[in-house]
């Protein structure tokens, strides 16, 4: 565990230095230049090659195209979630204070990103709090503009929020998670189906995205947990078997209605099981259970190099096809949320390292992605490093808490 912890010290510092801000693969649109031409700014093919261009330069040109570094309401919530485990991780094995700060740094660190996430959700005629990138973003089918709602963005912030008031106990924290409630049932489309719904991605579309309809489910678990509502269970009930009947005879789940099997990657697949899991806690519904077990089997079996430790990016990879670290960071607490990793500790590990030895810089920060012998190098704040910080603070709960290495 060494190892880790000085490497997760090293982002750490990395990370608080720029104050939690950076660039993101996806910020293209948020370029000074772009938005002073109507023009381009109106186009959506303009807008979705503007932010492929960003996304794909090996160079990074953001400076270039006076794109600012900003706070990704994504990436502050995974960092919030992160210090709670090791806030919990020092509470549990003192001797980690050496590396990771003592109890009352971590505390006002959690407290700090706790109110910066609270300042940036989306503002509006919401009917619960909400959250959405700091960036528009433009797809083949619809344009949304900046800080508009998601339920993928609010899950994790929800998350966040309610792991800072485990630790903290501040009811500010609790009550503006709960309220998120409202924007999941009542600002998010829904898409019916054979059996039961899907909740949309955001307010302004209606595609049924799987593993989106899950984490949605999910966070309305969270607020079961506090509220204990029947009608509320219902809701997740319904949510969730229409996903539960997509899944593929193999265990492997198609992405959404409109692309299904073409695309199946690793941590799409990981939110839908720790998705799954969650909402099972309460439903305790044998075919969700079967469901669990079989998408583990495929996931598992199929997304990792065992013997290099790398964790692939589609299920049909090799280990010189793109090396995404969000891949990894993601299995790790999806296994924890599954309790398989302590089953799956030498991985694990094998991965964390392969990570640390090939892809972090010496300031701590971790690159983007690497494609055989070509690494993309720009240090974007919430993809990876956000979100390396939130998967190894999950291995150095785990450890802890088990009194393992």
């Amino acid at each position: 565990m060494k190892q880790v912890v000085e490497s997760l010290s090293k982002l750490q510092k990395y990370c608080e230095a720029e104050d939690f801000k950076g660039w993101d693969p996806y910020d293209g649109l948020n370029s000074r230049i772009f938005n002073a031409v109507p023009l381009l700014k109106n186009s959506a093919l303009s807008r979705l090659i503007m932010i492929q261009f960003f996304k794909r330069s090996p160079v990074n040109m953001r400076r270039v195209g006076m794109i600012p570094k900003d706070y990704n309401p994504k990436a502050i919530a995974l960092f919030l979630s992160g210090y709670c485990n090791l806030y919990e991780s020092v509470i549990a094995n003192p001797a980690l204070q050496l590396g990771l700060e003592s109890p009352e740094q971590l505390l006002g660190k959690i407290n700090y990103l706790a109110h910066l996430l609270m300042d940036i959700r989306s503002k509006g005629n919401y009917h619960g709090a909400c959250w959405g990138y700091e960036f528009g973003w433009q797809s083949k089918a619809f344009y949304l503009p900046a800080y508009t709602p998601t339920v993928v963005v609010t899950a994790f912030a929800v998350d966040a929020l309610l792991r800072a008031y485990q630790v903290t106990c501040r009811s500010e924290y609790l009550d503006l998670a709960l309220s998120s409630e409202g924007f999941i049932l009542e600002d998010l489309n829904r898409i019916p189906k054979s059996v039961g719904f899907m909740f949309s991605y955001s307010p302004l579309d209606k595609r049924a995205v799987y593993n989106a309809t899950l984490l949605g489910s999910k966070t309305l678990t969270a607020v079961y947990k506090y509220k204990n509502e029947v009608g509320l269970m219902n809701q997740i009930a319904q949510s969730v078997r229409p996903v539960l009947s997509t899944q593929n005879p193999d265990g492997s789940f198609p992405h959404s209605d409109q692309v299904g099997n073409k695309w199946r990657d690793n941590f799409h697949t990981g939110f839908k099981l720790e998705s799954l899991v969650h909402c099972n806690r309460i439903l305790c519904d044998a075919a969700v259970e079967s469901a669990i077990e079989k998408g583990y089997a495929h996931w598992i079996s199929n997304f990792f190099d065992r013997e290099t430790g790398i964790a692939l990016y589609y299920d049909n990879d090799s280990i010189n096809s793109t090396v995404d670290l969000h891949c990894l960071a993601q299995a790790i607490p999806t296994l924890y949320h599954l309790n398989k990793l302590g089953n799956e500790l030498p991985l694990v590990e094998k991965t964390i390292n392969w990570a640390i030895d090939n892809m972090q810089s010496h300031d701590g920060a971790f690159y983007y992605r690497k494609k055989g012998n070509r690494l993309n190098k720009i240090k974007y704040m919430r993809w990876p490093n956000a979100w390396m910080f939130y998967g190894m603070s999950f291995y150095i709960k785990y450890i802890s808490e088990n009194g393992e290495n």
